[in-house]
């Protein structure tokens, strides 16, 4: 059971620390960027917005597919950098359209959320401080990058625009006249003179047409993986492998439809606005795929093992399972939110931020919460105890009736019910009596002074005999010695551990041996030592003496065969003796010859 709870809490407890991580290195890059961003406006001047919105590279793009949607060429002419060399032999507006036609046809522009949004671009493109790589096209099967130069305008604001690298290859294209997009070939002119947005009806129904054939293809390709899986994977159509291949069915079905409705509308040629209008969307639909994938392994993992703990009657188990399953759904949600509002163009830096401060203080307000919780995922990973038990927390003894997610409830000797929260007790010094396999017979036996040496040695022999030869009694270590001669009795005492499986029949065995030994003690012609307040009177009743020789004359004939067992019994011997007791005794209701549960 401890390997379950560790392969549960330990996949949970990395998650909660990559999600920690993600936050606090979300909160650094906000303090580095609330720095980068005072120490730019200490270094420059706060400049005014650029009335077409070219300050960054992501303005600079959208503001261009903007213009040519409303088909206002001429403000999108603004948006590229013409070289002055070919202005006079250039029409500005015929550049800005054969641009879109180049984009339309063979050209792809990153999602507007993978465009750098600060005024001097992004810095680790390796393309230098003034340009950016924002997608690429193809001419005459030929790829080249399409690249936004960073100028300056007359106040030396930044002001980005389509590179004159870019578009002194822009003019072949109306050279050669190309062929119209496969979607223009096949669409009837009706629809292609209709817009919507800028974009032909044609060019909409294409890709919603498109759009049902990606997810028709990847529902294909999902079912027929999972159909072949289990012939190459037998393990496949077996628990929890099953519910793993299937949580995968449904993301990877997302990702290859976003995949090839991506190529189709590239390879049929629909326009660029459109196909850039929706680029966030597949951002995000991709966002929301990884997403579920977490979410249903999550739900398919904690599943299996909340059925696996249930089978094992572990209650508390179950409950630690469905909260951090609870646990972990809710920070999937808010990861997703953040990403998604990042993907929008949502500044989530200084959210963050705030949710950080707010999340110490909710922590240091909920600090005794937290720790009865780590407490709980304590006592279920480790187990020192579990309920039904019988254990001692510091000075409370009791049988555990429930372990909670915040405190645990030992029902004591007295029958009262104590509620201990789970961070004291994970703390306490724990001793649990369930899981002993066997109990300490350790009794003391004082006799009488007038007891002899050879009474003693006669009493060392048959006591150890009595341990040998018990069925219930460990003979590794079992042993009598006599260790005393105190102000008032002869000490001896007894050690030895008894095999049983609760403390009832501890108590049982340990009344059988007490009861023969006290018939040894009897028959040896001596007797347990009075208390010494007790005053002996002359009307004791004298030792036997009848006795006292039948021993002296029993151990005379052990010494003359060279048979006393002192100080140490013969291996051979303690063989013979070994099971040799009849237990239960004779004359008991259970009967001769009652089975060990040992």
């Amino acid at each position: 059971m401890k390997n379950f709870f560790r392969r549960i809490i330990t996949p949970y407890c990395l998650l909660s620390f990559f999600l920690f991580a993600f936050a606090a290195d979300t909160m650094g890059q906000a303090e580095l960027l609330s720095n980068d961003t005072s120490s730019s406006a200490n270094a420059e001047p706060a400049w005014l917005p650029d009335s077409l919105g070219r300050r960054t590279p992501r303005g600079a793009v959208e503001g261009f597919i903007a213009a040519v949607a409303s088909e206002n060429y001429a403000r999108a002419s603004m948006y590229l950098r013409i070289d002055s060399a070919l202005k006079r032999n250039q029409n500005r507006e015929a550049l800005a359209r054969s641009l879109q036609r180049l984009l339309d046809n063979s050209g792809h522009i990153l999602p507007y959320s993978m465009i750098s949004d600060d005024p001097a671009g992004a810095d680790d493109d390796n393309l230098g401080p003034s340009l950016e790589k924002v997608g690429t096209a193809s001419i005459n099967n030929e790829e080249f990058d399409i690249l936004l130069e960073k100028t300056q305008d007359t106040t030396g604001a930044p002001v980005w625009l389509v590179s004159s690298e870019t578009i002194q290859r822009v003019p072949l294209l109306v050279e050669e006249a190309p062929i119209a997009p496969f979607i223009d070939r096949i669409s009837p002119p009706v629809l292609d003179r209709t817009k919507w947005g800028g974009v032909p009806v044609s060019h909409w129904l294409g890709a919603i047409l498109l759009l049902l054939i990606a997810y028709l293809l990847a529902w294909g390709i999902t079912h027929l993986a999972l159909f072949l899986i289990p012939f190459f994977y037998p393990k496949a159509k077996v628990e929890p492998t099953a519910g793993i291949i299937k949580a995968f069915a449904l993301p990877i079905r997302i990702y290859i439809t976003i995949w090839l409705f991506s190529a189709g509308m590239q390879e049929s040629g629909i326009s660029i606005i459109l196909r850039q209008g929706s680029s966030n969307i597949m951002v995000i639909v991709a966002i929301i795929a990884v997403m579920l994938l977490l979410w249903q392994l999550l739900g398919v993992t904690t599943r299996f093992f909340e059925r696996r703990l249930s089978h094992h009657q572990n209650q508390a188990g179950v409950s630690a399972i469905l909260f951090l399953r609870r646990t972990a759904k809710v920070a999937l949600i808010v990861l997703a939110i953040i990403l998604v509002l990042d993907t929008l163009g949502f500044d989530v830096t200084t959210g963050l931020a705030a949710l950080g401060i707010g999340g110490i203080a909710l922590a240091l307000g909920a600090q005794k919460t937290v720790e009865n919780f780590v407490g709980s995922v304590t006592l279920i990973a480790d187990q020192p105890i579990r309920v039904g038990d019988y254990c001692k927390v510091g000075d409370i003894s009791g049988t555990v009736e429930q372990i909670g997610m915040r405190s645990t409830r030992i029902r004591t000797i007295n029958r009262t019910m104590v509620t201990i929260p789970n961070g004291d007790f994970s703390s306490e010094k724990i001793e649990t009596f369930a899981t002993r396999d066997q109990f300490l017979f350790n009794p003391s036996f004082r006799l009488r002074f007038e007891t002899n040496p050879e009474q003693i040695r006669y009493l060392l022999v048959e006591l150890r005999s009595i341990l040998y030869a018990h069925p219930k009694v460990d003979p590794s270590p079992a042993r009598v010695r006599f260790v005393e001669i105190g102000a008032d009795a002869l000490k001896l005492e007894v050690y030895a551990y008894i095999k049983a499986l609760d403390f009832d029949e501890f108590l049982e065995i340990q009344e059988d041996l007490l009861l023969r030994m006290m018939d040894v003690v009897g028959a040896s012609g001596t007797a347990f030592a009075l208390p010494s307040q007790l005053v002996y009177l002359s009307r004791d009743e004298e030792l036997p003496e009848e006795r006292k020789a039948e021993v002296e004359a029993q151990v005379e004939k052990w010494r003359a065969a060279g048979e006393i067992q002192i100080p140490k019994f013969d291996p051979d011997r303690i063989d013979e003796l070994k099971g040799s007791l009849e237990y239960p005794a004779k004359g008991s209701a259970q009967g001769k010859g009652k089975q060990s549960n040992i």
